[in-house]
This record gives C-alpha cells, sequence and structure tokens, in this order.
C-alpha cells in the first residue's frame, strides 16, 4: 500500500478519498466490522463521502479491513482515530495509543507514520514516538514521523482536502520532508511548521480562537436582549469594516468535536503548568450555559402569550449541530431538549437527516408534516438552519417561533423572536 489510514470516519474516510483520486493504492483499518463491512458493499456512514464516492474508492483499489495485517509494506500510515475528552479534561489517547503499538508492530525502515488526531502539543514527540521506537526503529534516522492537524469542515461545499492549506510539523527536518512531500501528492499547498508541537498547537490556536469569539457573541446575546439591542444587526453593521474584524454569531452552543471539545486539550496542558487558562475555561462557561438560556427564552416566550411550559407542545427544528448534514456530535440540541423534558414540555422534534433521536435514553417522537407539526405546537424553536426549512413558511405555519440561529431573519413573521 502507498497509504493506510486508521480510523475511517469524518476525517479518515475523507483523507483516503482524496488519495484514491491522487492514484494511490490506499487501505484503511478500523475496529468497527459494520464500518468496514458496509464500506466493502459501497455503503458510506457519514455526510461528506457518498455511496458513489465509496465505490469510486473502491474501484481504485481501496481496501478497507479489520485487519492490522493490512499495514504491512506500507509506504504511509495515517491515524485519524477519535481523541474524546477523559474524565481529568485532557484527551483520552487510548485510541492513539492503540494505534501506535498496531503500527509498532508492521513498522519497516522508511516509513512515514503521520498523526492527524488532534491533541495537546507534545502527544506525537512523548506518547507516540516512544511506542513506535519500541519496535527498536529511531524516528528521523530510520522511520518518519509527523502530525498534521485534520482540518475537515463536515457539509463545506467548497473546502475540502485539496483546496485546505495542510500544515505538517515534523520530528526532524527530514519527517517535515517526508510528510510534505506525501501531502504534497492531493493538497494543492502544504504548509511547514517549525516540528510537531508547532503542527499540534496550531490546530487548538485555530478552534480555541472559534470556541472563544462564539463565546463573546453568546455573552452579548444576553445582555443585548435586556438592552433592547438587536445584536443581529449590529453584528452585520460591524461585518462591513474591511479590516480588523470577523463576524460570529450567537447560538444555543457549541457542537461537533472541535470546538466544544478541542480547546480543553489546551487548557488541560497549560493546568498541568500550574495555572489556567482562563480565556478557554471561561469561553467554555458561557458555551455551556447557552442551552439554560435558550430554554429561559423560550419560557419568557410562551409566559408573554399567557402560556406556562409545562404541559406546552414544542417543536424543535434541527438536531444536528450544524445546518445540512446529519452530524449530531456534541449538538446543543440535546441539552436543550433535556431541559425542556425537565420542566413539563410536550416535545416533539423535526430534522430532514435524523430519522429518529432519542434524549437520555427516551424517544423523543419525530413530526412527520411539518406543516402540521408547526400549527399544532404551541412553540417552535428552531436549534439547527437546515436550508430545507423555509422561513416564510415557517412564519406562514407556526403560532409562536423562537430562533436560536437567526435561520428566520430574512423573513420574520410578527410571532418569531431571535435569540
Amino acid at each position: 500500500m502507498d497509504l493506510v489510514v486508521i480510523g475511517l470516519g469524518y476525517v479518515g474516510l475523507p483523507l483516503v478519498r482524496a488519495a484514491c483520486r491522487a492514484g494511490l493504492r490506499t487501505g484503511g483499518l478500523d475496529l468497527d466490522a459494520r464500518v468496514v463491512d458496509g464500506l466493502r458493499a459501497g455503503r458510506s456512514h457519514i455526510d461528506d463521502v457518498s455511496p458513489a464516492e465509496v465505490a469510486e474508492m473502491l474501484g481504485q483499489g481501496f481496501e478497507p479491513s479489520v485487519d492490522e495485517d493490512i499495514l504491512n509494506g506500507a509506504r504511509t500510515v495515517v491515524i485519524c482515530v477519535p481523541t474524546p475528552l477523559s474524565e481529568e479534561g485532557g484527551p483520552d489517547l487510548t485510541a492513539v495509543r492503540g494505534a501506535a503499538e498496531t503500527i509498532a508492530r508492521h513498522l519497516e525502515p522508511g516509513m512515514l507514520v503521520v498523526l492527524e488526531s488532534t491533541t495537546y502539543p507534545g502527544t506525537t514527540d512523548e506518547v507516540v514516538r516512544p511506542i513506535l521506537e519500541k519496535s527498536g526503529l529511531v524516528a528521523g534516522e530510520e522511520f518518519h514521523l509527523a502530525f498534521s492537524p485534520e482540518r475537515i469542515d463536515p457539509g463545506n461545499p467548497v473546502y475540502g482536502i485539496r483546496n485546505t492549506p495542510k500544515i505538517v510539523g515534523g520530528f526532524s527536518p527530514a519527517c517535515a520532508s517526508a510528510a510534505a512531500a506525501f501531502y504534497g501528492k492531493f493538497v494543492d499547498r502544504v504548509v511547514e511548521a517549525k516540528g510537531t508541537r508547532e503542527a499540534e498547537m496550531a490546530k487548538l490556536l485555530e478552534n480555541t480562537y472559534r470556541h472563544v469569539n462564539i463565546a463573546l457573541v453568546n455573552e452579548m446575546a444576553v445582555f443585548c436582549d435586556e438592552l433592547g439591542v438587536d445584536l443581529w444587526d449590529a453584528i452585520d453593521c460591524a461585518a462591513t469594516k474591511p479590516f480588523g474584524f470577523q463576524a460570529f454569531r450567537p447560538g444555543p452552543g457549541v457542537g461537533g468535536h472541535c470546538i466544544p471539545i478541542d480547546p480543553n486539550y489546551l487548557s488541560y496542558k497549560v493546568r498541568s503548568l500550574g495555572y489556567p487558562f482562563r480565556f478557554v475555561e471561561l469561553a467554555q462557561e458561557i458555551n455551556d450555559r447557552m442551552p439554560r438560556y435558550v430554554v429561559e427564552r423560550a419560557q419568557q416566550l410562551l409566559n408573554r402569550e399567557g402560556r406556562a411550559l409545562k404541559g406546552a407542545k414544542v417543536l424543535l427544528l434541527g438536531v444536528t449541530y450544524k445546518a445540512d448534514i446529519a452530524d449530531q456530535r456534541e449538538s446543543p440540541a440535546r441539552p436543550v431538549a433535556r431541559r425542556l423534558a425537565r420542566l413539563g414540555a410536550d416535545l416533539t422534534y423535526h430534522d430532514p437527516y435524523v430519522a429518529s433521536w432519542r434524549v437520555d435514553g427516551t424517544d423523543v417522537p419525530r413530526a412527520g408534516d411539518l406543516p402540521a407539526a408547526l400549527e399544532a405546537a404551541d412553540l417552535t424553536v428552531v436549534l439547527t438552519g437546515h436550508r430545507d426549512y423555509d422561513g416564510a413558511m415557517l412564519a406562514r405555519h407556526a403560532r409562536l417561533i423562537f430562533d436560536a440561529v437567526g435561520h428566520t431573519r430574512d423573513d420574520p413573521g410578527p410571532a418569531t423572536e431571535l435569540l
């Protein structure tokens, strides 16, 4: 194999697709037999790779497997396994360590090993390298080692692997050159960092920047409501400045793997030095409390209409973490639904990408006919701005709308209120 990707999820499978299109003979290793069997049958389990593209990859020689022997003779191995939060608040590196141990059993001179899984600075050198060197081979001398942060944005129709600059940080200059040469086969621009730690930090910096700025506008949304200020309009006005400002907009919380999870890796590493990373911890606190605030605003809106939240029929529109994809990871819709249910609301949901939805082990009924569901609900809460949700249609059928994502700003009805 020219390449074997370990972990065939939201990061690994698009990487396989890009490599196959570049003519690389590519294999994939995953512990989940259902994922591997599905891929072999031409089925995709992620939004950004279609079944037709899986069939194309298979036709180009892609071999998904649960057998680690697929690593034998591989020129390059890329680790794309999950790094969830541990109980201590840092990354759980169980899957990374397991992948490194698997590679070590098949490591050969000249092989390039790249870690793409997001983690704290120092992981490649302090965790992955010692495991790989148990093979008896030395990093930087007998095999190449690098870190390259993934920059996958699920559902983004403009930027993919090829046209998103790829950062690589090598354990040595030769390692960096090897990694740059590899990614240069299917990425338009490769950027070499000073080392693995700088590449690891770059990923955390990107997501911490977003995390902190989203928290800023979320906190502003809370007091702007009390001040009678339309924050959405203020943001649009500020965004006309051609320099020094980038628009971020409020919402019911943050979702996905990157923003609510990755900055905590950096905070965890900073705490190991003996002091807190106050910006990240404050941003986390603000963003974590947004679902509660959304419920409070919804309750206030019902109260103004002379209706209690307890026993009210509440329809949630969109339960994925971002628009126009099926990914539910860390979606703020779940804590919103949890709190609404605890306060006695009668919940239903609608999402064109989610056929069934459970919160704390309980099935939330799915609305079939959207116009009928809007008319039946005492309150509709927009949590994800899917393109399928036409603002004018929502305003025409819904009795009362609380829009937590600004989706209906262009077609606001008299019974619509924005976050």
